[in-house]
């Protein structure tokens, strides 16, 4: 399934800005895991493995999808 080029600037950005979003709660819910682990904040510890490898998941593998998603097709 191609995907489509974006139809203007503003679509670009949006896309670029979406994905940097998400890299970022992706680190905040890796802190949050990791400080739940060391005992920082109240959360059990099964919730904060899932903070920090849900976090890890949505820094590394999330954004990797959206931008071959969004990549403009070869002409």
């Amino acid at each position: 399934m191609a995907s489509r080029p974006p139809d203007n600037e503003d679509d670009a950005r949006t896309r670029f800005f979406v994905i940097a979003a998400t890299r970022l709660v992706g680190a905040a819910l890796v802190l949050v895991g990791i400080l739940g682990l060391a005992g920082r904040i109240a959360i059990p510890g099964v919730a904060a493995y899932g903070f920090l490898a849900f976090g890890l998941f949505d820094v590394f593998v999330v954004p990797q999808v959206l931008a071959r998603k969004w990549r403009t097709p070869e002409q």
